[in-house]
């Protein structure tokens, strides 16, 4: 990253306690989200919650003596230029930080601009896990703390027996099926009821794969959908299920990628019963979450806006990263890469979500259910559950860990005791 302090990552790590704060300012606070294209449905509102995070930041006077002034750009769900906007931020905007991104293609695409230029990076989504960065800090689920749990309650409170894996055709719906498949047959689940399907992005003719997961029940097993369609085809896919009256009761559907947010677009009086698995919902009964609703719609000026799971991973990732920068009394990168690790702070959802040393969140992990008004009742929560960065049910991961503290490793092999570079089929 071009921009640094005067303190090296050695120095600041041996002064922190003695030194002044220091950062230039203002403090360039990057925002990388698509506001146009197939993803804007779910993005623009993680630009605004940003853009408020910051408002709210420099009403509390700043960080480090400066204002914080956030830049946006908008990478207009074009995966390369992801990349492209990642350079330019870090080397013309010279931010101190970006917070970004949806899809794990758009990731995966800034990633290597990332490392090269040492940026410091938030990502705020669901995601496949499979990937530790020492760059980033991923504030959303992973497998372990969304997919999984969701998979448990339709085995274990609905007696699903035969699942529907539906998803968009990239990185992160292949993944995470890729872990659930092996995860349902160690549970018993054969693999003839382990039905597999994705769409492109956008996608909108539902007709026949609606159908086809229909058909799973011919046999009189319980069907049940786990979805990881993203973006804009959700509108199409849920739309053909009331089309074809499917009720959550006939088929139940789990979606990881669908939210208060998404559903804000859709007639959902014929959805009631569907569900999702994430680890915030707007419903939450906490005073934490009804200061946050109010200072939402405050500052976007419409009470009608919801709020939803990444958003709070935002407003989480972004008061930890205040506080790290705040305890190491610079924005140097490396310097508030090491305060990061132990950060706390409290979910909006009720307890504390805490950064791991492998650069993911332990947070709860939450079932809802949705409700006709396109909210969510929340039937099941977990106390926080510890992020995974890999797998144990993927076999190129299973002995694989992550500790950018004691082993300054994303993927440590236990049984070889090495650091090494895995290279994914996914």
């Amino acid at each position: 990253m071009v921009k640094r302090t005067l303190l090296t990552s050695v120095a600041a790590t041996s002064l922190i306690a003695a030194s002044p704060a220091f950062a230039d300012c203002p403090i360039q606070v990057g925002v990388l989200h698509s506001l146009s294209g197939s993803m804007a449905i779910s993005e623009t509102t993680l630009r605004d919650v940003m853009l408020m995070l910051v408002d709210q930041q420099n009403a509390k006077g700043g960080l480090l003596g400066c204002e914080l002034e956030a830049v946006v750009v908008d990478p207009a769900s074009d995966w390369p230029l992801f990349a492209e906007l990642t350079r330019q931020l870090l080397t013309v905007n010279e931010v101190d930080v970006i917070f970004g991104a949806w899809t794990s293609v758009s990731r995966k695409a800034l990633l290597p601009v990332l490392e090269e230029l040492n940026g410091l990076f938030f990502y705020p989504v669901q995601y496949e896990g499979q990937e530790s960065s020492r760059n980033v800090f991923y504030t959303g689920a992973a497998p372990n703390t969304q997919a999984i749990p969701a998979v448990d309650y339709f085995l274990e409170e609905l007696g699903v027996e035969s699942f529907a894996l539906l998803g968009t055709d990239y990185v992160y719906p292949r993944t995470t099926n890729a872990i659930l498949e092996s995860y349902l047959l160690s549970k018993g689940i054969a693999a003839e009821d382990i039905f597999v399907n994705y769409t492109p992005f956008g996608h909108a003719d539902w007709s026949t794969i609606v159908s086809d997961v229909i058909a799973l029940g011919a046999g009189g097993k319980q069907v049940g959908v786990i979805s990881t369609i993203n973006g804009d085809a959700n509108i199409g896919f849920y739309t053909e299920l009331a089309a074809q009256g499917v009720s959550a009761d006939d088929i139940p559907v789990v979606a990881f990628s669908v939210g208060e947010e998404e559903l804000s677009g859709l007639d959902t009086s014929r959805l009631v019963g569907h569900l999702a698995a994430w680890n915030y919902f707007m419903s939450a009964d906490t005073p934490e979450n009804e200061e946050f609703i109010a200072a939402w719609h405050e500052f976007i000026g419409d009470e009608t806006r919801v709020t939803n799971d990444p958003m709070e991973a935002h407003y989480i990732g972004f008061n930890m990263w205040v506080q790290a920068v705040e305890q190491a009394g610079t924005t140097d990168v490396d310097a508030v890469r090491e305060t990061m690790w132990g950060q706390e702070f409290p979910n909006l959802t009720g307890g504390t979500a805490v950064m791991n040393v492998n650069h993911h969140l332990s947070k709860p992990v939450l079932i809802g259910e949705i409700r006709a008004d396109g909210q969510f009742d929340i039937i099941s929560q977990t106390e926080e559950v510890p992020g995974e960065a890999w797998s144990p049910f993927l076999e190129e991961s299973a002995t694989l860990v992550s500790d950018w503290q004691a082993l300054e490793c994303g993927m440590f092999d236990t049984a070889t005791e090495s650091c090494v570079q895995l290279t994914s089929n996914y």
